[in-house]
Formats: structure tokens, C-alpha cells, sequence
């Protein structure tokens, strides 16, 4: 049987106790980063728990640390200023050299470094991640020169490094599509004013997301991570990550939404008797919590492959897919059960509603994820 990290939950649940529904409300109301929340996570070693124990880290697996961030939404907190930490270091520490791995992963773990943004998505190519154009242009004085832009790259302002991908090979001299894009770590305290500028984008949650901007940025040819233009495959790995931890982080919501659903309809009073006790209230109540229990499963197992080191595409997308879905069911039915209620900001119905709601989008939208099983599992003909 897998192991369930119990006492890892018990104490990032106490952990959360300290940061309740106002703490997270006062945030939201201001569009503010959780600074206290994240510095408390890394103080206590969960944002290292991915590293290994040679480099300051716990050296555990995807398994602890999807309980890791599940356990945070299920107490109502919000894992999303902080995630990325956990699975973009993936890419350091599979294909980073030595010289990276020991300048950086000490630092990660103690929290005096924080590796909190990665660059991927563009403006132009959207989910068409083939189609980026940000260039790394090599030059002989042993730099690289990016150009270009990203967008949607949250947390770049609270994140002492950034994860990049770019073209560093133009996509008419490739021979494979998945060719020519690299992987770097840009140090961007450095890079602020120096080429790299970024954008705030204030959106319907608190997510902390930007537009970044590179004018002719100069980084040192040793920031290249692995071997240049492999980059796609090395972030590959990283995502089927992401998607577990989301799917983590779903199922967490999905618990937060049906405790609050089932609360409420157990102690509200309407017509003489618990509201609770009509079908018509308990009956989607139930069904949330049944599709949130196999999405849970579904989560589990991809993480299994994942610690394995065995193939897990399909598994990472169906289980990002899944929870997706039952966090956004069981965040409607809480709201329905509540009524009104659910609209008032001291519920922290609302502001859990807005923030569940961005996983059917991103990273990697639903109907991308369907299209994947249609055409490399169904074997059906590429829709796109």
C-alpha cells in the first residue's frame, strides 16, 4: 500500500491553521502575495521536499509532496503562490550539471533562493508551445541574447530565478518539431533593468501572474540547462509534474467545497428541518464527493508512475483532468447549497469558487487534455 505521508499532513494542516479564511481574504481584496504563508512552507522544509537530502532537501517523492499541497487546499489555503517550486526544479535536477545543481539546490531548500517562475507560454503561441518565439541567440563572447516575451508567467515578481524556454535554433533548420527549444535559469534579480522587464496582469484571483519582457537580455552560456535544443523534452517530464501536483491541489478543494457543503446543510434550518436532509441538496453533495474520491485515485496513480520513473503522460493528464472536474462540481454544489450566502466574502465560498475555477484552464486546458487521449491513446486522427 502507498504510503499516505499521515504525519506530513497532520503538520502542514496545523501549519495552515495559522493562516485562516482572513488572512486569505485581507490578500485577496489587495491582490497581495503571501509572503508570511510561503516563508512559513519553506521554514518548515515542504518546498524542498523534492530535493534531494545531499543538496538540504527531504529527497521524497511526487507522492509527498501532491500530499503536501492537497493537505493546503483542503485547509482552504491556496498552494498556487508557491508550486512551481516543486516541479520546475525537476529540470535542474534531472538534466542541471553538478556546478548548477550545487549552486542552486542549497539555496532553493533554505529559502535563500526562490525558484518560482517558469517561462513557457507566449501571447502568439498560446498552448502551441512548439510555436515560441523568444529567441536565445548565442554569441561569441560566450553569452546568450534573449528576445521576446512571455505571458501568464506568475510569481516572476516574488522569484529570485526563472525557469526559461526558448528557441535557440529557428524552426525551418530543425529536423524534428520538438527540436531547437533550450531550457535556461535566468538569475533575475540581475536581469531587472537589464533587459528583462515585468508587467503585473491583475486578474480575477490572486495569482500573482505577469507579462515579462526581454530587450536584448545577456545571460552566461552556463545558465543553458542540459544540451541546447532538447529543451522541450527535458520540460516535458516537469509538466507531467505540474499536473500531478494540480490534480493534488484539486482534490484538496474539492474536500475543502464538500466539508463546507455538508456542514451547512447539516446545521441550516429551513421549513423546520435541515436543509440536508431534502435529496435534492444531499444527493449532488454525494456525487461530488464520489467523483472527487476517483479522481483521488486517478491522482494516486499517476504519482505512483511518476516515483517509478515510468511513463505517466495519459495518467498526469487524466488525473489533472478528473480532479479539475470534481473541484469545479463540488465548488458549484457548494454554492448552490449555500445560496446566498455563498456571495458574502466572510464564507471564503466565493474567493475558493474563482480560484478553483482557473484548473479547467490552466496549466493546459481541458480540451487539450482530451485531444492528447484521442490521439495517442484512442489512436484516433489528430484534431488540431
Amino acid at each position: 500500500m502507498a504510503n499516505n505521508y499521515t504525519e506530513i499532513r497532520d503538520a502542514v494542516a496545523k501549519l495552515c491553521a495559522q493562516f485562516p479564511g482572513e488572512y486569505w481574504r485581507n490578500l485577496d481584496r489587495d491582490r497581495s502575495y503571501p509572503t508570511e504563508f510561503v516563508k512559513a512552507l519553506t521554514d518548515n522544509g515542504y518546498l524542498s521536499v523534492l530535493i534531494p537530502e545531499e543538496f538540504g532537501g527531504s529527497g521524497l517523492g511526487i507522492t509527498a509532496a501532491a500530499a503536501i499541497m492537497e493537505e493546503i487546499h483542503k485547509a482552504g489555503c491556496n498552494g498556487a503562490a508557491c508550486h512551481a517550486q516543486m516541479y520546475t526544479m525537476g529540470s535542474v535536477l534531472r538534466f542541471g550539471n553538478e556546478e548548477q545543481k550545487k549552486k542552486y539546490l542549497p539555496k532553493i531548500s533554505t529559502g535563500e533562493l526562490r525558484l518560482q517562475a517558469f517561462g513557457v507560454t507566449e501571447p502568439t503561441s498560446g498552448t502551441d508551445t512548439l510555436n515560441l518565439r523568444t529567441t536565445a541567440v548565442k554569441g561569441k563572447d560566450n553569452f546568450y541574447i534573449i528576445n521576446g516575451q512571455k505571458i501568464w508567467t506568475s510569481r516572476a515578481e516574488h522569484s529570485d530565478l526563472m525557469l526559461l524556454l526558448a528557441r535557440t535554433t529557428s524552426r525551418d533548420q530543425v529536423k524534428k518539431r520538438t527540436d531547437g527549444l533550450s531550457v535556461f535559469i535566468v538569475e533575475m534579480r540581475e536581469a531587472i533593468g537589464n533587459g528583462l522587464e515585468i508587467k503585473p496582469i491583475r486578474t480575477m484571483i490572486n495569482h500573482a501572474t505577469t507579462e515579462i519582457f526581454f530587450d536584448n537580455l545577456r545571460i552566461p552560456a552556463n545558465s543553458l540547462v542540459g544540451e541546447e535544443g532538447k529543451g522541450f523534452r527535458y520540460i516535458l517530464g516537469g509538466m507531467n509534474a505540474e499536473r500531478i501536483l494540480i490534480g493534488a491541489e484539486c482534490i484538496g478543494d474539492a474536500r475543502w467545497f464538500i466539508d463546507k457543503a455538508s456542514n451547512y446543510a447539516r446545521e441550516r434550518n429551513v421549513f423546520g428541518k435541515p436543509i440536508g436532509q431534502n435529496q435534492g441538496i444531499q444527493f449532488p453533495i454525494a456525487e461530488a464527493y464520489a467523483q472527487t474520491e476517483a479522481a483521488d485515485l486517478m491522482v494516486k496513480h499517476a504519482a505512483e508512475l511518476f516515483e517509478a520513473g515510468e511513463e505517466c503522460g495519459s495518467e498526469a493528464n487524466m488525473a489533472k483532468y478528473l480532479a479539475a472536474e470534481a473541484s469545479w462540481k463540488a465548488a458549484d454544489i457548494c454554492m448552490q447549497t449555500h445560496g446566498g450566502f455563498a456571495f458574502a466574502e466572510e464564507f471564503d465560498i466565493e474567493r475558493k469558487f474563482r480560484e478553483t475555477r482557473l484548473y479547467r484552464i490552466a496549466p493546459i486546458s481541458t480540451n487539450l487534455i482530451l485531444s492528447y487521449l484521442a490521439e495517442h491513446v484512442l489512436e484516433l486522427p489528430r484534431s488540431y
